[in-house]
């Protein structure tokens, strides 16, 4: 028998069916956590940002700074994080994760002054980096390894960013809710205490303490020589280029897009409600791009899709102005708002395989969320300097940076895999 055929076995019988199931329980669990920690540890946050600003008497930039200080955390936890991951899985990790994100949204609660505060985003970046996205899809990726997975693991990972795509539309208004009735402080603690109760429980009991499910373990010095490989390679690097861009694009737009309608001339209640389109559009793209690619191959797919939004951002300061204008060039670059975050894994482990995943992933990370953080910064100012104009015409030049490195990667790849099929071939020959 085969080895692709003992494959199949083993996925058609009932060992297979009953870890199948178990990835789905896997799945279930963490789209309550990426949900929940989302919510509580990131978008909750702007919520929060008046009335901390009021009783801490600090300037607002003082104190968003705290939320920068987490995100720059997280990125520089990424590599860290994703090489414990490929060692031993994301049980431990996610559920000490867990812990330490509880602790700091109830020491949160508690902060009199800006110092406090950053030392609890510093706590709460490490968390982030420890059960948000990148160790979640870790998870899922080594679960679901191997070819004969694959349309199974791009199911998961749509099905987890679905769900976790709303934590914003759950939480922005019930952190509100709470904030209104029963002040920011104790809303803090119910939003932590609640993130502990459903989280710390997930992650420890749901997920395995080893999730990678091949017949040997992968050796550390054989996932060594694959990131070593990667990284030496120029795809890996197209990647990286690809995504940092892109990331940093998404991030401007989900700071500014408010503040730029308003600069429009249109409605506070209008510029908020459009801007809510983006989490509801991120799952339409998320769901149209993994269609599209059970027919063409992912990376061009995301390139014309990144492309789009480059076009929307050159529209903007054109046609902005108006109410079709607007709802126009938000669907355009609303499209592909969460692409990127199901592309990239989809990529790598396409390329790299599922062993040094994490791995690889965190140091796609250290670039790619690091700009995330300082992107918005850098567009503020630029938006002071120059006008808005300038930073939509930077936001349509990241956007086509990363279309075109992510062409350059296929192109790459597949002039690799070509040369892997012909040197595969048995010496024919010549045609005369």
């Amino acid at each position: 028998m085969s080895a692709t055929t003992e494959t199949s076995a083993t996925v058609t019988g009932s060992g297979g069916r009953s870890r199948f199931t178990r990835g789905w329980r896997i799945v279930a669990a963490l789209g309550v956590t990426q949900t929940i920690g989302y919510g509580v540890l990131y978008y909750a946050f702007s919520v929060f940002l008046a009335p901390m600003t009021r009783d801490l008497r600090a300037g607002g930039t003082q104190v968003a700074t705290a939320l920068t200080l987490a995100v720059l955390t997280t990125a520089l936890c990424a590599p860290l994080v994703g090489r414990w991951l490929d060692a031993h899985g994301g049980r431990a990790l996610m559920t000490a994760g867990s812990v330490i994100g509880t602790l700091a949204v109830l020491a949160w609660s508690q902060v009199d002054n800006l110092t406090q505060l950053y030392g609890v985003f510093v706590a709460i970046g490490v968390a982030s980096a420890m059960v948000l996205y990148e160790p979640a899809f870790a998870v899922i990726v080594a679960w679901f390894d191997g070819p004969v997975h694959g349309p199974a693991r791009a199911n998961a990972l749509l099905a987890l960013t679905i769900v976790a795509g709303f934590a914003s539309s759950i939480f922005l208004p019930l952190s509100g809710l709470l904030v209104e009735h029963y002040g920011w402080r104790q809303a803090l603690v119910l939003l932590g205490l609640g993130y502990g109760v459903l989280a710390i429980p997930l992650h420890a009991l749901v997920l395995t303490r080893r999730t990678r499910h091949t017949a040997t373990a992968v050796k550390s010095e054989a996932r060594a020589e694959v990131v070593r490989a990667a990284v030496r390679a120029k795809p890996f690097w197209l990647l990286v280029a690809a995504f940092t861009a892109h990331g940093g694009a998404v991030a401007v737009i989900a700071v500014l897009l408010v503040t730029y309608l308003v600069h429009l001339g249109h409605q506070p209640v209008f510029a908020a409600t459009i801007a809510g389109l983006l989490g509801i559009l991120s799952v339409t793209g998320r769901l149209v791009t993994t269609g599209l690619r059970r027919r063409w191959p992912a990376a061009p797919v995301a390139a014309a899709v990144f492309a789009l939004q480059g076009v929307g951002a050159l529209l903007f300061p054109l046609v902005g102005a108006s109410v079709p204008g607007a709802v126009g060039c938000v669907l355009l670059f609303g499209i592909g708002f969460g692409v990127g975050t199901i592309t990239l894994p989809h990529l790598l482990a396409e390329r790299y395989g599922t062993a040094a995943y994490a791995t690889l992933s965190g140091r796609i990370a250290l670039f790619s969320v690091a700009d995330k953080a300082a992107a918005p910064l850098g567009a503020v100012a630029l938006a002071q300097a120059a006008g808005y104009g300038w930073v939509l015409t930077a936001v349509a030049a990241a956007c086509g940076l990363a279309a075109f490195a992510l062409l350059a990667y296929h192109r790459v790849s597949f002039r690799q895999s070509s040369k892997q099929t012909v040197s595969a071939e048995p010496d024919q020959e010549p045609l005369s």
